[in-house]
């Protein structure tokens, strides 16, 4: 891993030296200083460039502000160097998704995301993953795996497939669609609370059903006319989110999206989708950098972390924590 210094990077920006890209670029940042300008330069040139980057230094300082991640430790830089290596694909979509997205209405940021999505569905990187898969049979169940209960102006929407820990199946998907539309367009509805049943709220996609379509380009049609992440963005402002247990992938992608998002304590998070090669996929790269900034959902997203309730609410994910 090589380390460049910001007055290197200056000097890129300006054409004054040449940088041959690796699998991403560090910098660090410590104790540096520039001019306004300087500071502009550089970061529209990392905007464009086509690896992650990376900067040494703290949160709050105006020369990192343009990087796609930040790292407090030398530590921290070789977590990301490792994770980077690995998923280099992925890594760079991912980045290069969360660069824009923060930037257009959230309807075509959903459209930037999945096209993103698609593009890694047919990568070698997701091949790969989807090669050391154990097979996996889907869980059915014998009830409705969505619930819904209306009392005057309050609306309930219970996700109720806990023998698959309510993951995100097509007909789960579906369902949640069909319920977020309702409330879009059902002005009565004052008030939505969403939660689901079992050990936790959701452990993301349904990976019985990963890779099962194989025309990544009807693939994305699909989810611009099925994910239910625009029709809740549409209302976000009525729903509250109760959220307990894991929050993986699309089990945190949808509820950040909320006006408000409650966790017990016993609540974590996960965002996986980069290590399978892919991105998140189900709003995320519109939705958390929403709530946490584009730094930290790469951060999230390129090392696989898991974030703890406490950390959550500190970093804006989570609007408080309650028993």
């Amino acid at each position: 891993m090589v380390v460049h210094s910001y007055k290197e990077l200056i000097a890129y920006s300006q054409g004054l030296a040449g940088y041959e890209h690796g699998h991403a670029l560090f910098v660090n940042c410590r104790g540096s200083s520039a001019s306004r300008g300087d500071i502009q330069r550089v970061n529209q040139w990392l905007r464009g460039l086509p690896v992650p980057s990376v900067a040494l230094g703290s949160g709050g300082d105006v020369v990192t502000s343009g990087f796609d991640m930040l790292a407090a430790t030398e530590a921290e830089l070789a977590t990301v160097d490792a994770a980077v290596i690995a998923r280099p694909k992925a890594s760079a979509i991912l980045v290069q998704t969360t660069r824009v997205t923060g930037e257009l209405p959230i309807a075509s940021a959903l459209v930037v995301e999945s096209l993103g999505y698609a593009t890694l569905q047919a990568g070698s990187e997701f091949a790969a993953w989807l090669q050391r898969q154990p097979v996996r049979i889907p869980k059915l169940s014998a009830t409705e795996q969505l619930m819904l209960g209306r009392s005057g102006s309050q609306l309930s929407i219970t996700l109720n497939h806990p023998e698959n820990r309510n993951a995100l199946s097509v007909s789960m998907r579906d369902a949640l669609t069909e319920a977020f539309t309702l409330v879009s367009t059902d002005h009565s509805i004052a008030t939505v609370n969403v939660e689901g049943e079992g050990p936790c709220f959701s452990a993301g996609g349904d990976l019985s059903e990963f890779g099962s379509c194989q025309d990544v380009s009807e693939a994305h049609q699909i989810r611009q006319r099925c994910m239910p992440a625009n029709a809740l963005a549409m209302a976000a402002d009525r729903y509250t989110f109760h959220l307990h247990g894991a929050c993986i992938g699309a089990g945190i992608e949808l509820p950040a999206f909320a006006g408000k998002v409650v966790a017990k304590p016993n609540t974590y998070f996960r965002l996986p989708e980069v290590d399978m090669g892919l991105i998140p996929g189900a709003g995320g790269c519109v939705s958390i950098p929403r709530r946490i900034g584009r730094q930290r959902t790469n951060w999230l997203a390129i090392t696989g972390i898991e974030l703890n309730a406490e950390t959550a609410l500190a970093w804006g994910l989570i609007d408080a924590v309650m028993d």
